[in-house]
């Protein structure tokens, strides 16, 4: 049986985590990775009761401060309610600040019988049938808590990337993950996955992670196809198209923050 210290958070009651190292992220291991806040921010929304039944179709994190591999807290709150759509916030706090916030879209639950229409095909990306060794230096944290499985280009040199990912734990102990917490704790990786310039030397932080949704994703196992393109401005954009075994599941996009490391 897994100990229970093998999830991202420890659930402590009223909204309240504790934040294990599998958080950590590969800047600092004593600050999380933005990829577990983010899918926790997602929980709260999903688990926050609507109106009415309904589907998140788009969610967006905006992270305002380094959060600490510690305990935190997460609210939520409708911003905006209809018939059709709904807005909710969920904010996560570490101590007395809020340091991530999320926005989600919901739509109303509905089963419609739609007319033939043309579609948009997405070939779902290799799945390898062997995990990929991180590069050197790179693990531990989050990293470590996700099983990687490269299907194009690679982690190691610069530039574009495809990657099936897996979360090794549970998002909080006891309770199984659903598919857009999955997709929000692989989606924040797409500036790992695609960057250009030398992690060694260069910083391409995101302050941002909006995923808009195409499908529901099922499976455990989710793919990211991510791209970074950079201006000499001091500034990026990572996209990335995200799937499950089934499809293209999702869309996801990053501002980063670019300078040399000092």
């Amino acid at each position: 049986m897994s100990d229970a210290s093998d999830a991202f958070y420890l659930p402590l009651g009223d909204g309240r985590f504790t934040s294990t190292e599998h958080t950590g992220g590969p800047w600092d291991p004593r600050l999380q990775h933005a990829g577990p806040p983010s899918a926790l921010l997602t929980r709260a929304i999903e688990q926050h009761d609507g109106a009415w039944p309904g589907h998140i179709v788009r969610i967006s994190v905006d992270i305002l401060g380094p959060v600490p591999v510690a305990e935190v807290a997460v609210t939520t709150q409708v911003l905006r309610s209809g018939r059709s759509v709904e807005l909710v916030q969920a904010e996560l706090h570490s101590g007395d600040r809020v340091a991530a916030r999320a926005t989600a879209w919901r739509v109303v639950d509905a089963d419609l019988d739609l007319p033939d229409h043309p579609e948009v095909e997405h070939d779902v990306p290799e799945f390898p049938a062997e995990p990929s060794e991180l590069p050197q230096g790179w693990g531990g944290g989050y990293l470590a808590a996700m099983e990687w499985r490269e299907s194009r280009g690679s982690w190691g040199p610069p530039g574009a990337a495809t990657v099936w990912g897996r979360m090794r734990y549970p998002l909080v102990a006891g309770e199984q993950p659903t598919g857009l917490q999955r997709v929000m704790t692989i989606a924040d990786s797409g500036n790992g996955v695609s960057y250009v310039v030398p992690f060694e030397t260069w910083l391409f932080i995101n302050p941002d992670l909006t995923v808009h949704l195409a499908a529901e994703p099922q499976g455990e196992w989710i793919c990211l196809d991510a791209t970074t393109t950079l201006s000499d401005r001091g500034f990026g954009l990572a996209a990335s198209r995200l799937f499950d075994r089934r499809g293209l599941v999702a869309r996801g996009a990053q501002s980063l923050y670019v300078a040399p490391r000092t």
